[in-house]
């Protein structure tokens, strides 16, 4: 499964299983992950990051005990106008950090195990974070969201490591 190319999406309840399974794998990939390095902005996760082409990813909030959040089927619906612009990473290449502009809240579509539709709001952090696992599932990397001409900056002169995004009240 190529970084580029969109996730299948699953067909629920029916895939249910398969779907239960590549959760517990994203899972388990964000524990050893988190072992060896701290995400003080949070992270995520998408299934084709470890190979499999279907529409799942993970989204562990930067807040202290949050729960991780799961997206199946996940699409963004709508997109404030707001937007920002800062330094995002990727499991995917983690030596370089790029600006990437993002909205300010986004409204996410996903599907339950059991089937049902769910709509969500997601604002600031968390909507930069699902939106670029939504990428993902897109066949979307956050180079493709970067400004012509802005170029990712290597790791070793990112110097936002440790701290979480920053955002006017």
């Amino acid at each position: 499964m190529a970084l580029t190319e969109p996730a299948r999406l699953f067909a629920l309840p029916a895939e249910r299983e398969a779907a239960e399974d590549i959760v517990d794998r994203l899972l388990a990939s964000m524990e050893r992950i988190a072992r060896v390095h701290p995400f003080a902005k949070g992270m995520g996760i998408a299934a084709p990051q470890i190979g499999i082409g279907r529409a799942a990813a993970i989204v562990q909030p930067a807040e202290e005990g949050a729960g991780a959040i799961v997206l199946l089927n996940p699409r963004i619906t709508a997109a404030s106008d707001r937007a920002d612009e800062q330094y995002e990473g990727c499991l995917s290449f983690f030596d370089v950090r790029g600006m990437v502009p993002r909205p300010l809240e986004i409204t996410v579509e996903a599907t339950t195990l059991d089937g049902t539709t769910t709509t969500e709001v997601y604002e600031q952090g968390l909507a930069r974070l699902i939106a670029h696992e939504i990428d993902h599932l897109n066949g979307h990397l956050y180079l493709d969201r970067m400004r012509p001409g802005v170029d990712p900056i290597p790791v070793e002169q990112y110097r936002q490591t440790g701290r979480a995004w920053a955002y006017d009240s």
